[in-house]
């Protein structure tokens, strides 16, 4: 039996992964979000369009690691694109590997050439450069910064876990942990820990700047010959296989804040499976802290001279390497009953 054309949709999309961590990117077939700005239409994607962010990432024709990003017509014309970031179970301000994975496949696509070009997305716009290689591409990130430090976290089963709450462009609880157990051996106890830390902090109301749920739990360790691993736990109840973008971020602005690393020093975070991304910072601008006014900063707070403080302010530049995977199209058909995915 044939397709009815008035009936089936398809939506073109292309897989990539961003040190292992991938990313499918919605080049045609995605819902038509009508007029308006680009935040408008992110937050028409969000509101009315939630079938489809499940349809596009999560089984059978996706999964909970996946994130996916819907390739929209920018409002800001300097800009080479605009795309709405989203995971298996909502829709997500930032992605540092979704930067990465789109830069890239929009180079294969024919859309861009080497060198640099600024992305929409709905917490702001994203400067990225792109390799000669087609493969390497280097992101400024939001303005980053240490929220709270020392906050203990009674975790049952796992006792006081102390640590920092920062933003990177999502909200991160980060943690130490010991250098032997940030591996792959480990993994189920580390899936077991971070959930159990995310779950306490919601019942405990440790949260972000105005309320802000923190979705993400980071777990680090200082080691060689890298200067830092990570873990980390993300909304979907996943781990990243990369080491996360907004995550990295979010540990370089702690960093910067204690003092420990200067900027433009670089700082190289690896992930759990032994993939790498490359960060530095630099102080941000008076003009660029109004990005940061819903989630940190007081109309009456000023950029210090430094970092040091907790509320230091940094903006990050992460440095990852990206391949396309596959080239696919996906069908939605009506008379399927998990047509918009499976719940979970």
């Amino acid at each position: 039996m044939k397709d009815n054309p008035q009936r089936i949709e398809r939506i073109s999309v292309f897989d990539s992964h961003t040190a292992g961590e991938p990313t499918r990117l919605v080049v045609s077939g995605g819902p038509d979000l009508g007029k308006g700005s680009f935040v408008q239409r992110s937050h028409r994607f969000e509101n009315e369009f939630d079938h489809y962010r499940s349809a596009i990432v999560n089984e059978p024709r996706g999964n909970d690691v996946l994130t996916g990003a819907l390739l929209c017509k920018p409002s800001n014309p300097d800009c080479c694109a605009a795309v709405v970031f989203f995971n298996n179970v909502e829709c997500l301000g930032m992605s540092g590997h979704g930067v990465v994975g789109v830069a890239v496949t929009l180079a294969h696509l024919g859309r861009i050439d080497p060198g640099h070009h600024l992305l929409e997305t709905p917490t702001g716009t994203v400067r990225f450069e792109l390799d000669e290689d087609l493969h390497r591409v280097t992101f400024e990130n939001m303005p980053s910064y240490r929220y709270r430090n020392g906050i203990s976290v009674d975790v049952p089963g796992h006792g006081t876990i102390v640590g920092d709450i920062a933003w990177g462009g999502n909200w991160f609880f980060s943690a130490r942990n010991e250098p032997e157990q940030i591996r792959p051996q480990h993994l189920e106890e580390l899936l077991s820990l971070t959930r159990a830390i995310r779950q306490s902090l919601e019942e405990q109301n440790i949260t972000g700047h105005g309320g802000k749920m923190i979705d993400h739990v980071e777990l680090y360790c200082e080691t060689s010959p890298v200067d830092g691993r990570n873990f980390v736990l993300c909304p979907g109840g996943q781990w990243d296989r990369s080491p996360c973008g907004t995550g990295t971020s979010a540990r370089v602005a702690c960093l910067a804040a204690e003092g420990k690393l200067e900027p433009d020093q670089m700082w190289r975070q690896e992930s759990i499976i032994g993939t790498h991304f490359e960060a530095r910072y630099r102080l941000p601008k008076e003009s660029e802290l109004k990005s940061l006014r819903s989630v940190g900063l007081h109309k009456d707070e000023s950029l210090a001279a430094n970092v040091a403080a907790s509320n230091g302010i940094i903006v990050p530049s992460i440095t990852g390497t990206a391949s396309v995977t596959s080239e696919n199209q996906l069908i939605l058909d009506p008379d399927d009953p998990f047509c918009y995915g499976i719940p979970v």
